[in-house]
């Protein structure tokens, strides 16, 4: 599996995706002390549905988690290739939406 992902990934180097794991792993670890205070300044507790959690939590909790992988990707020395694949999926994005844009018309 690792030897795949290295393929998949274009890397060559054990050291590099040790790192890439490692910066994968801060970043979702990091995602928890930003979730609490941005729920608690909306005003979102236990007592909250569900649904409304989840419908904040995307829109605002996944664009920190892009960032992460940026900040912790130039930590870790390897910004160049998180800043690649953040590339590939605003370019993704913005396929995905002029496409709805096309057949709305």
């Amino acid at each position: 599996m690792i030897k795949k992902l290295k393929e998949k990934w274009n890397i060559s180097s054990n050291w590099d995706f040790v790192m890439i794991m490692l910066v994968f792993s801060l970043a979702g670890m990091s995602i928890g002390f930003f979730r609490k205070p941005v729920f608690h300044a909306l005003g979102i507790n236990a007592q909250t549905p569900f649904w409304i959690k989840t419908v904040i939590y995307i829109p605002l909790i996944v664009p920190i988690y892009q960032v992460n992988l940026l900040v912790y990707g130039f930590l870790l020395g390897q910004f160049k290739f998180f800043l690649e694949k953040e590339k590939k999926l605003v370019q993704f994005i913005v396929k995905v939406f002029r496409k709805k844009e096309v057949e709305c018309e």
